[in-house]
This record gives C-alpha cells, sequence and structure tokens, in this order.
C-alpha cells in the first residue's frame, strides 16, 4: 500500500499543474463570457486539493494511519467540491472531481486498513 500512495501522490502533483492551467483557462473563458460560472475556480481548489494531499500522501507513505486518512480527505474534499460545481461549459471538472473521489476511496480504505505491524518494517 505504501508504493500505492508514492505513485498516486507523484500523480496527483503532475495533474496539479495540468489541472491549474486548464482551470485558469476556464476561469478566463467565464470571465470573458460573463456567465456566471464558478468551474474554473472550483477547478483550481481541485488542483490545490491534489497538490496538498499530493504531497501529505508521500510524506507520510511510511508513517500511521492519520496521513492517509488526512490525504484522503483532501481527496474526498476537492471530489464534493468538483461534482457539486460543475458545469457543462467545463466537463473535465467531474472528470477531476471523479478521480479525486477515487484517490480519496484509495487513501481512506489504505489507511483504515493499515495495521500497526506494517509500519514497524
Amino acid at each position: 500500500m505504501k508504493t500505492a500512495r508514492l505513485v498516486i501522490g507523484i500523480i496527483s502533483i503532475v495533474l496539479f499543474a495540468f489541472v491549474s492551467f486548464q482551470s485558469c483557462a476556464a476561469g478566463l473563458g467565464n470571465a470573458i463570457a460573463d456567465n456566471g460560472e464558478t468551474s474554473g475556480s472550483s477547478g483550481l481548489l481541485i488542483a490545490f486539493c491534489f497538490l496538498i494531499a499530493g504531497i501529505v500522501g508521500i510524506a507520510t507513505r511510511n508513517k500511521k494511519k492519520g496521513g492517509a486518512i488526512t490525504a484522503g480527505c483532501f481527496y474526498a474534499l476537492g471530489g464534493v467540491v468538483g461534482i457539486a460545481t460543475s458545469s457543462s461549459l467545463y466537463g473535465d471538472l467531474k472528470v477531476w472531481a471523479v478521480l479525486s473521489l477515487i484517490f480519496a476511496v484509495v487513501f481512506i480504505l489504505g489507511g483504515v486498513k493499515q495495521k500497526d505491524d506494517e509500519l514497524s518494517q
């Protein structure tokens, strides 16, 4: 499970850059169109949740359960915000939100199932 946390953490940090640039473009499009959409700002929030959770996941992959559950909560926060604020103009936001929820499930279940014996190795 430590390897999965490392891989997902690295993927999350890379996704931060991609999602943040995409969200900035979507936010600029929303501002130009003056349509009242907030999907660009929500995408930036998801991007920062990816970054924070990725760093926490990598830094605490060999530690106790708290780090995995904390990272899972950040992923869940990003997923819930993304699904709640997704619109038809920025359809990729739903993809990032679902991916964030999948990462949340992996981290939270991994943290709950982690045994204390596994930590001493």
